[in-house]
């Protein structure tokens, strides 16, 4: 890749309109005439709907519509999809999922009728008025409980409960080696249940207009969840619909997804020929939207004599929640067997999960989708070994660690690079390990315990495969970036420009990223996955070589030189061994005039390309976390956080600095702070709020130190990797460490997240009996 500023700090050009509150979010745009909708929830985890009367609601002042399941069944409207391939042993159960329950309510929050007036106000008034009789029935809110012989049935083609069986991973050479293995660790892990809590709530405004659907959302992926209702849903074509999406305040993964909402909302919109609007308020979030992550179970790890890792087992269960949501199935099965035995040699591995239905929210894809269950499960089995074995735990990784590439991983993963060992050896460094001893003692003495954790973790980075973009050339000499990826906080406005800019020798405020839009992104698989740069950037690479493969002939033709003598340098074509040129703004304003073009060479330099590419990169790095814990009330602070991490070629260091530390950020609120809780038995949400649902303030975090390793792949152009989830993935396993750390005199040698102050106090006071 050409230099250029491409590979310099450049701070965001979005950040000034967000700054200063100029940034669309759905709920900033002013829809004339636009009702406004509200759904009607269940107050139960399960039960079964005997009468709903809407009869007074309807005639209440302001109502225009109230929508319930027998509406859809008359507009012939379908269930919502679980799109989601994986290779289980039996198909994947999935039972039906309408945007408004029938005969019977599965989780708390489930919507069982949609009402739609001229104020919201109206609307939630209505809804109260909206009489549902329901029977209740038992409910189970755990994975392994859900599982267990007894427990409540959810659906009736999925007996026992169980979604699916996913098997993985050489059984026979799996339990060879642990029958000659030396040492065996064994532990019971919980990854638990989080919300991806993004800033701005789910919302979105849907129009019927021509004939057409218009749906404009706080999403991830337009195209995705267009197909979804399209074909699915609607069983209408796609070009019925238009999604598009103004500036969204941040998605994690979550709004990836297609929800009830969006349904109800164009069905009401086609009814009534007028816009209604949707915004979900924050408790809504927390019971219908989708949690994640929620899987738990047996690990082991078999070493030989000289702790050197011989194979990894792990048997799971994971919480789907009360139905299939479009990705869920595929995050603790296809995600984690991508990244199980992170960056170790270790020579077998066996992944067996079972999905579990649940009286619980859908859960889905939150940043790293897998792969923070996975290299959580690796490195606290690794951390236990060290501890089993008496062994220093950052000596013990080292001696496992893969140093030769490429690498094949047990599960069949192809590492092309990887600096997995200078990653350690930098962190160790950086984080002055051997000063541990003195800042331990000097805790001591102010009668806290200190504890110092060291963890890595390995990223497997694509998201869905290919990527789509184009270059187009407006006539005031700006050039449109046109890309099938799309922005929800990463500060693609900047990063994108910034490295076509570099790429074809033009000042960045010559670029404009266009995204988010069905009506003029022909295909796009959106965000997710840390796919963006490169996935999408790959696909603008190809499509900005194709504009000037065309612009060649055209500047040859008014240079008056042959085309192959011609070199393309910082945004002019130049003849060979002269100082003849022209600029690329010109040569696009020639292109514009058919007329003046020779015979035989199209008009416009206007160009698009698509990267079929499947290929997976493989970020990486080396964390460290200091903390301090107050034996007499169990609190824990994080006191330092270094990580050294290699995200391949960096385009702006500036941007993936903050895109790891807003991931640190998530993963350290997982191990400490964040816990969807339900009760046990009644299936009530007890973690609807932020009263409730703990996420990290400024005063929880300390200054987040973080190093880069450069070490480009060539799977794609730009040498790049993916940042976007690496901060939480690499966290929780390294916070744990350090609290088992600190604790480790008092005896205490496991603890499940999030290690809040309650939890640990209790650890300790048991230790203490």
């Amino acid at each position: 890749m050409p230099e250029g500023e491409a590979g310099r700090s450049v701070r965001r050009r979005e950040d000034l309109r967000f700054l200063t509150g100029e940034g669309r979010y759905v709920g900033d745009i002013a829809v004339p005439g636009a009702l406004h909708g509200v759904a009607l929830r269940s107050p139960h985890a399960h039960a079964r709907i005997l009468g709903l009367d809407a009869t007074a609601a309807r005639t209440m002042p302001g109502v225009r519509l109230i929508l319930t399941h027998a509406d859809l069944v008359a507009e012939g409207i379908g269930p919502l999809p679980c799109p989601a391939v994986v290779a289980t042993v039996a198909p994947i159960i999935v039972p039906a999922r309408h945007a408004l329950a029938g005969e019977a309510v599965r989780h708390v929050g489930e919507p069982v009728a949609f009402i739609v007036a001229e104020t919201a106000a109206a609307a939630r008034d209505a809804a109260e008025a909206i009489a549902v009789e329901y029977e209740p029935l038992p409910a189970v809110v755990e994975s392994r409980a859900a599982l267990a012989p007894g427990a409540p049935q959810i659906w009736p083609e999925a007996p026992g409960n169980e979604v699916f069986r996913f098997e993985r991973g050489d059984r026979a050479a799996v339990e060879a080696a642990f029958a000659v293995a030396a040492h065996v660790v064994e532990l019971d892990l919980v990854n638990n249940r989080v919300h991806a809590a993004p800033i701005e709530p789910r919302g979105a405004v849907a129009r019927w207009e021509g004939g057409r659907f218009d749906l404009l959302l706080s999403g991830q992926g337009v195209h995705g969840i267009r197909r979804q209702l399209a074909h699915d849903v609607f069983r209408l074509p796609e070009e019925d619909f238009r999604l598009h999406c103004p500036d969204v305040g941040g998605g994690f993964g979550l709004k990836n997804f297609l929800f009830p909402e969006y349904v109800c909302l164009l069905l009401a919109a086609r009814r009534l020929g007028r816009p209604v609007a949707w915004t979900a308020d924050y408790t809504e979030e927390f019971q219908a939207a989708v949690h994640a992550r929620d899987l738990r179970g047996r690990a082991r790890l078999a070493l030989d004599a000289e702790g050197r890792f011989l194979a990894l087992h792990a048997d799971l269960a994971a919480d789907m929640g009360a139905y299939c949501s479009s990705h869920g199935p595929a995050c603790p099965t296809n995600s984690v067997s991508t990244a199980i035995g992170g960056v170790y040699a270790i020579p077998a591995i066996r992944l067996e999960v079972t999905g579990a239905f649940t009286n619980s929210a859908p859960v889905d894809a939150y940043r790293g989708a897998g792969k923070p269950e996975a290299n959580y499960l690796t490195e606290r089995l690794v951390e236990a070994a060290a501890r089993q074995l008496g062994m220093d735990p950052v000596d013990l990784r080292r001696r496992n660690l893969v140093t030769r590439f490429p690498h094949r991983s047990a599960l069949g993963m192809l590492m092309d690079t990887g600096r997995f060992a200078d990653n350690l050896a930098e962190l160790e460094a950086l984080a002055d390990r051997l000063g541990f001893a003195a800042r331990r003692a000097e805790s001591k003495a102010r009668g806290r315990l200190r504890g110092l954790g060291i963890a890595c973790f390995l990223e497997t980075s694509r998201g869905a495969p290919h990527e789509w973009a184009a270059l187009r050339f407006a006539a005031d000499g700006t050039m449109e970036l046109c890309l099938g990826t799309q922005s929800n906080g990463q500060g693609h406005e900047t990063s994108f420009p910034q490295f076509a800019a570099a790429y074809l020798g033009l000042p960045a405020e010559r670029f404009r990223l266009v995204q988010a839009d069905t009506e003029v992104i022909p295909f796009g698989n959106g965000h997710g996955g840390a796919r963006s740069l490169h996935v999408g950037g790959t696909a603008l690479v190809m499509a900005m070589d194709a504009a000037l493969e065309k612009a060649r002939p055209i500047a040859a033709h008014l240079l008056q030189a042959a085309p192959e003598t011609l070199d393309y340098v910082e945004g002019r074509f130049v003849v060979q061994g002269t100082e003849r040129s022209v600029a690329l703004e010109a040569v696009a304003k020639a292109a514009r005039d058919p007329a003046s073009l020779p015979e035989g060479i199209p008009p416009g330099l206007d160009a698009e390309a698509m990267n079929l590419s499947e290929l997976v990169t493989f970020p990486s790095g080396a964390h460290c976390a200091e903390v301090e814990i107050d034996p007499e009330t169990g609190q824990v602070t994080l006191l330092r956080y270094q990580a050294v991490d290699d995200y391949g070629r960096l385009i702006n260091p500036l941007l993936t600095a903050g895109q790891v530390q807003g991931g640190l950020a998530q993963g350290i609120g997982q191990a400490l702070l964040e816990e969807v809780a339900y009760e046990p038995g009644s299936g009530q949400l007890l973690s609807a709020s932020f009263m409730d649902y703990c996420i990290p303030r400024a005063e929880d975090l300390p200054p987040l130190e973080v190093a880069f390793g450069e070490l480009p792949t060539a799977s794609n152009p730009l040498g790049v990797k993916g940042s976007g989830q690496a901060g939480a993935i690499g966290a929780p396993q390294t916070v744990v460490a350090a609290v088992l750390d600190a604790l480790a005199p008092l005896g205490i040698t496991h603890l499940d997240m999030p290690l809040t102050a309650e939890r640990v106090w209790r650890a300790i006071r048991a230790g203490v009996r």
